[in-house]
């Protein structure tokens, strides 16, 4: 099967021709640039499943991935060192790889991108699921990295089956798919947990698959071939992939602030579990169902709210609403007193959720057609930095706050610094999206 798909090509065999292959195989399926509403619905919904199914997969190996650690190392203390190692692992293949998986979709479309990575992913957690020893675990993180990093791919395909202003509205049912997954994946590993630590591994190898085999059947490409671009590594490596960041003073000042929400929204895995056991008490249990919950509310704030806000406000300022109740609901949670509190303090939190879709959606209208993929690449670059610095600053924060003679009197004090991060972010986005209603470049490049 391979040397057929391979067979009319006279390049050696590699990451392009494989991709070329399947590109020409696996294309009975009409292109869907640009559809009608209808077909523009079944395309959006088919990309939601998929990206579903894909963040489950992902989803369900947190809750016992550290138990995992923790048994191949043989103690708690080696248990976080290589844990730590993991996520950094995790962080710099998406920082390497996510332009690399941007590009290589906006030259062969983002269809066969997807599916091969789906079906890399799913390859990679049998491999976990059978890892012998820690440094076939690390082999496997690693190889997640590169692979998760399709999601690059997600947002450059929604962008190509959705006019400008329904963007927000699209990434936001993006977002929704996410949390969705991510509320759904951690309950079932916990339950599988229970089984054995293996188990959600072979689960997520399922699911993995399971999103494979739908792609494979179900969806189509979004890229016609007069739209696609061809690879370069000068565009490709993540610091090329980030010059397309500087093209333009206005996706400049847009990238700053996608920076700075993922700085922001890293607060919660550094340091939030060991904050709500510190200050209030809180066990395993408490935690797992509010993050469930979080997830939940944020399903609901993304994947119904942003495009009722959209229409009314527009992208710019909906943006800077989500940005400012961040801020203000990080910063109440810092200060609340009790547990209950806390709780109240993620209603204006969960608001946030309106930033994320806005923003994509703003720094789309600023590249043209074939450039989406290398957009969403730099972006996903972008917030893996904020990955690999914000948990090392939040740590470092919570610690000085902490203890019995802590340098910060304040054990909130990175809540409080993560409000100040998304005020900044707000009049950063306020001043960057005023130009909002001016053409676009998508807009020009249809009308030629």
């Amino acid at each position: 099967m391979l040397y057929n798909l391979l067979r009319p090509a006279r390049q050696p065999v590699g990451a392009h021709a494989l991709l070329a292959a399947i590109a020409r195989h696996y294309s009975p399926l009409p292109v869907m640039s640009p559809p009608p509403s209808s077909r523009r619905r079944a395309a959006i919904a088919f990309i939601l499943v998929t990206a579903l199914l894909d963040v489950m997969s992902m989803g369900i190996i947190i809750p016992v991935l550290p138990q995992l650690i923790e048994t191949l190392s043989g103690s708690s203390a080696a248990a976080g060192m290589w844990n730590g190692l993991f996520v950094a692992l995790w962080a710099g293949m998406q920082f390497i790889c996510s332009p690399v998986i941007g590009s290589l979709s906006d030259r062969f479309g983002r269809r066969p991108v997807i599916l091969v990575s789906v079906a890399g992913l799913a390859l990679d957690f049998v491999l976990m699921a059978l890892a012998p020893n820690l440094w076939w675990l690390a082999l496997g993180r690693i190889l997640a990295g590169v692979t998760s990093s399709s999601f690059t791919s997600t947002f450059a395909y929604m962008a190509d089956i959705t006019p400008p202003e329904e963007r927000a509205r699209g990434y936001g049912l993006i977002g929704a798919a996410f949390s969705g997954g991510f509320v759904a994946g951690p309950l079932l590993g916990g339950l599988l947990g229970e089984v054995s630590l293996r188990a959600p591994f072979w689960a997520a190898a399922g699911l993995s698959a399971l999103a494979f085999i739908y792609g494979l059947f179900v969806l189509p490409e979004s890229l016609s071939p007069d739209k696609r671009m061809a690879f370069s590594w000068k565009r490709a490596n993540p610091f090329g992939a980030l010059k397309l960041l500087r093209s333009h003073p206005e996706l400049s000042s847009l990238a700053v602030v996608n920076f700075l929400l993922y700085f922001a929204h890293h607060l919660f895995s550094a340091v939030f579990v060991l904050y709500a056991g510190d200050r209030y008490g809180w066990g395993a249990w408490q935690v797992g169902t509010l993050l469930a919950l979080v997830g939940l509310m944020d399903m609901g704030v993304q994947g119904l709210l942003v495009g009722r806000v959209v229409k009314q406000l527009g992208d710019r300022r909906t943006m800077v609403i989500g940005l400012s109740f961040g801020a203000v609901g990080i910063a109440a949670m810092g200060l609340a007193p009790t547990g209950w509190l806390f709780v109240a303090a993620m209603l204006p939190n969960a608001l946030w959720g309106l930033a994320m879709p806005t923003i994509q959606s703003l720094m789309t209208r600023r590249v043209s057609e074939s450039e989406q993929g290398q957009l969403q690449g730099a972006n996903n670059s972008v917030g893996s930095i904020a990955g690999i610095m914000s948990p090392l600053f939040f740590g470092t924060v919570y610690s000085l706050s902490v203890g019995a003679r802590p340098v910060l009197p304040f054990i909130g004090s990175a809540f409080l610094i993560a409000a100040g991060v998304l005020a900044l972010g707000a009049l950063i986005g306020w001043r960057a999206g005023r130009a909002e209603d001016a053409p676009s470049l998508d807009k020009a490049a249809r009308g030629h």
